[in-house]
This record gives C-alpha cells, sequence and structure tokens, in this order.
C-alpha cells in the first residue's frame, strides 16, 4: 500500500452513532441509578482518579513538544518551526525540549511538578491508516481486527470483585462510547448536549407520560436530568455548555473536559474515564506558533485547566494521560503541514504524577536516524506508559497487565515511576 493511500483515511476519525449505540448511552445512565453509592475511601487510602484522552487524528509531537536543541529541527520544519526567542517564543522545558506557546497551563503544571511528557513514543502499529491506528491505541492488542473490548475496561474487569473502583464502572464521554472503554466492566455514558434544552414544562410533561406509559423511560429521563445537573452544577451556564462546539472545537475540549471532571470527581461518579477529542490530522496549513495546531493545542490546554480545577478536591490522586494513534512526517509537507508518520509524545498530568520532567530516549532527527527515513523514530512504547501508570495506581500485577489488559505483551515492561 502506497504512503498517499495510507495517508488518507480522514473519514475514519470520527464515528457516526448508531440507535443501538444511543440507547446504549441511554441505558448506561439508567445502569448508574441501580448502582450502590459509595461514601469516600476510608481515611489514609488513595481515592484515585484516572482519565484518558485520545487525540484522533495524529497529534504532531514535534510540534506540541518541539526538541529545539536538536540541530536537525529547523531545517525539517522550516516555515513551521518554533524559536527560543521572540514574541511567540516556545515555553522552555529543559533546554533541549520545548512547549508548545499555546500551552501555558501544561507549563505551569510541568513547573509545579504536576506535568510528565513521555517523547519519541508509539504503540506497536507501523502502518500509517487513522482507523487502524486507533483501534490498536484503544483495543490494547498487538495489531488492528475485529474486538470487541478495549484495554482500559479489561484492567476494569481484572480488578478484584470487591474493589470499589471496579463497581464504579467507567465512563465513556461521547454518543458513542470509545473502544477504549467497551467491555464486559460497566461502562457509564455522557455526552454534551449541542441542541437548545428543553423547557422546564416539557420536561414535567414528559416525565409524567413516561411515567404513567414506561416506567423505566421515566428513570432514564430522571437520571439523565440528575447527570446533567451534576455537570452544569452551580454558575455553569447551560448555554456555555451546549451551544459551542464539540470535541474537535477548542472551546468544546473545555467544556467537555469540565463536565467530565464533574462527573469523575463527584462522590458516588465513576473513578475512571474516556473521552477523545477530535481534528488533530494537520496535512495543510498547520501552523506554527500560530494558526490551526495552536488552536487546538490551547484547546487541549484549556481542557488540562478544567481537569484541575473540576478534579481539585482529588487532584493530588488524580492522572490524566493523554494518547494518540501515531505522530507526523519529521518533515513539512508541500502544502506546509504534516502527513501520517509514527512517533509522537504523550501527556502525563494530575497531582498524582512524578512530573516536571521530559522522559526520552531520544533517537535524533538525521535522515539516517529516522523511522524510514521520513518519522521520528519510536523508543518507548505507550503500553509501557499505560502499564505504569496502571501498576502504580492501581497494583496490577505484571502477568495480568500482559494477559488480560495488553495480551502477549509480556515483553514490554511497565515504565516505573511515574506516579508518586
Amino acid at each position: 500500500m502506497s504512503d498517499a493511500i495510507r495517508d488518507h483515511d480522514d473519514d475514519c476519525e470520527a464515528m457516526t452513532p448508531s440507535r443501538r449505540s444511543v440507547l446504549g448511552a441511554a441505558s448506561a445512565l439508567f445502569a448508574w441509578s441501580f448502582m450502590p453509592k459509595f461514601a469516600h475511601a476510608a481515611a489514609g487510602s488513595r481515592d484515585v482518579r484516572f482519565i484518558t484522552v485520545v487525540l484522533r487524528g495524529a497529534l504532531d509531537g514535534l510540534a506540541a513538544v518541539p526538541p529545539i536543541g536538536d540541530p536537525n529541527y529547523a531545517d525539517l520544519r522550516q516555515d513551521i518551526a518554533l524559536q527560543r526567542d521572540g514574541a511567540d517564543a516556545a515555553l522552555p522545558l529543559d533546554g533541549f525540549f520545548h512547549l508548545h506557546p499555546a500551552m501555558p497551563n501544561l507549563a505551569r503544571l510541568y513547573g509545579q511538578g504536576h506535568a510528565a511528557i513521555v517523547h519519541a513514543a508509539a504503540t506497536g502499529y507501523r502502518e500509517r491508516s487513522h482507523f487502524d491506528g486507533q483501534d490498536v491505541l484503544e483495543s490494547g492488542q498487538q495489531g488492528p481486527g475485529r474486538v470487541d473490548s478495549g484495554w482500559l475496561n479489561r484492567m476494569i474487569a481484572a480488578l478484584p470483585a470487591g474493589e470499589a473502583i471496579a463497581r464504579h464502572g467507567v465512563l465513556g464521554v461521547g454518543v458513542v462510547p470509545p473502544l477504549i472503554v467497551r467491555g464486559q466492566a460497566p461502562v457509564l455514558g455522557w455526552a454534551p448536549p449541542v441542541m437548545p434544552r428543553a423547557g422546564d414544562d416539557l420536561i414535567q410533561r414528559l416525565g409524567d407520560l413516561y411515567g404513567q406509559r414506561d416506567p423505566m423511560l421515566a428513570n432514564v429521563l430522571a437520571r439523565a436530568i440528575e447527570t446533567e445537573t451534576i455537570v452544569l452544577g452551580q454558575g455553569m451556564g447551560g448555554d456555555r455548555m451546549r451551544s459551542r462546539g464539540g470535541p474537535g472545537n477548542p472551546q468544546g475540549m473545555f467544556q467537555i473536559a469540565e463536565g467530565a471532571a464533574r462527573l469523575v470527581g463527584a462522590d458516588d461518579g465513576p473513578r475512571i474515564a474516556a473521552l477523545a477529542f477530535e481534528g488533530w490530522d494537520t496535512h495543510a496549513n498547520e501552523g506554527g506558533a500560530k494558526g490551526r495546531l495552536a488552536g487546538l493545542l490551547g484547546g487541549l490546554d484549556g481542557a488540562f485547566n478544567a481537569f484541575e480545577t473540576g478534579l481539585k478536591r482529588v487532584w493530588k490522586d488524580t492522572v490524566v494521560m493523554v494518547v494518540t494513534e501515531f505522530g507526523r512526517t519529521a518533515r513539512i509537507n508541500g502544502t506546509v503541514g504534516t502527513d501520517h508518520g509514527t512517533g509522537t509524545v504523550a501527556f502525563l498530568v494530575g497531582g498524582a504524577v512524578r512530573g516536571g520532567r521530559v522522559i526520552a530516549d531520544w533517537p535524533g532527527l538525521k535522515p539516517e536516524q529516522l523511522w524510514e527515513q521520513r518519522d521520528l523514530r519510536p523508543t518507548t512504547d505507550i503500553r509501557a506508559v499505560a502499564k505504569g501508570v496502571v501498576t502504580d495506581l492501581f497494583g496490577l500485577s505484571g502477568p495480568v497487565l500482559a494477559e488480560k489488559v495488553f495480551p502477549g505483551t509480556g515483553d514490554i515492561a511497565p515504565m516505573p515511576g511515574l506516579v508518586v
């Protein structure tokens, strides 16, 4: 298959919801209403929160976290290369690596020791199809194929039966729950509303009608209203939540993160969640310090702020992991963008993160050092990162991770020391 063909399956970046999936999300809300409610964790124990964010479309890791200290970086990136100095200078991290100037919140968290960056990272997938790359990233399997469960759900299912975290289930954000959360463990669905809210009178009439004719549907409606109330919260206006974009829009990213944080931060809410932000396929006019990608990175940066604010009470026990299906080409293309690549970055954010560092076995950017002479060569497996976080937060053993959560990965050790 040629690179030209492999680089253009962009229609696979998002999925169209089916009636079955929409009903499934409603059923998840109904199921939540009958799940046992739990109080705070016992004193001295850790009441963890773990959120995985998938960036669909392939994040340009060399733009988000530019290796300005690499002598080959500027020549490869030309007009979109970021600079150490000037009005739109990149934000310094460790002298070699910098951060895109659209991400001041992440820079602050990094300085506070609450953010770490893993560079030159990828899954084991080495082709360049969005659909297959996302399949591998979210399923946790060795390759693409027909799978019915994601690694995050299997992780929950592998926890001891009496473990409170397992009984809480996992929150899947979106009309269609992401593959990463699907499986035998309970999935709680929430999708941010995009239509104007029905009036209170209409809602009351629907409740009365359903109560008389369909008690189960009446319960679903009641729980949906309850969930919306939690998400909107005190002082979070409904219009602001409903009308300003979806998961590929910078403001939409903030709103989705804000809503998810309210649900995950609730005393009786799920402790684990997954959501996806779209639109990261920057083939043309990617931009440098400003432009299309800068807007997306600013949206992600706002989402980090929303997570920190919404989870303030449990921030010290929180990890947010951000991953993408693959990276982008090292050299810009003829339309001042980048094509599908291989190595990229993963972000770890939260009060439980051992941060303030870029973790990288840097491969270099010389032509002979690039993967297939075009991409950043991956030197860290994203599954090692995920295993390291899961091991530190939940105590799952290496064999369980290698056999049940990420099947066939006995040769990939958990990355140590990611969590304080």
